[in-house]
């Protein structure tokens, strides 16, 4: 398996949910049919303000583009997580996010 991770940072968001690392990746696992699983979460910086959610997947760089697709068509907790995610892939499983490359993508206009 290779690795997707989401990375949130509750200062940037309209609505810092915690329930978000439940709904995002169920979410994201309902409408890939199962592609893309949830793989656990963890905060990654000493504040405890950035949450990484990671996502499990045969390939990740093909599997990317629908995890954008759902974080820019459907709002979480009321957060539109296209203005304020970092997405990051690798082909490692369970990869640290130190080792993955971030992906960029356009955020949905304001």
């Amino acid at each position: 398996m290779q690795t997707i991770i989401i990375k949130l940072d509750a200062q940037k968001l309209t609505n810092p949910d915690l329930d978000m690392r439940y709904t995002i990746p169920d979410y994201i696992e309902a409408q890939t049919n199962k592609q893309i699983t949830d793989n656990g979460y963890d905060y990654v910086n000493e504040s405890g303000t950035e949450l990484a959610i990671w996502l499990a997947t045969e390939d990740a760089a093909a599997q990317v583009q629908n995890v954008i697709h759902c974080l820019k068509t459907k709002q979480f907790c009321g957060n539109d997580l296209s203005q304020t995610a970092q997405i990051y892939i690798s082909e490692q499983e369970n990869a640290e996010l130190e080792i993955c490359t971030e992906v960029s993508f356009e955020p949905n206009p304001s």
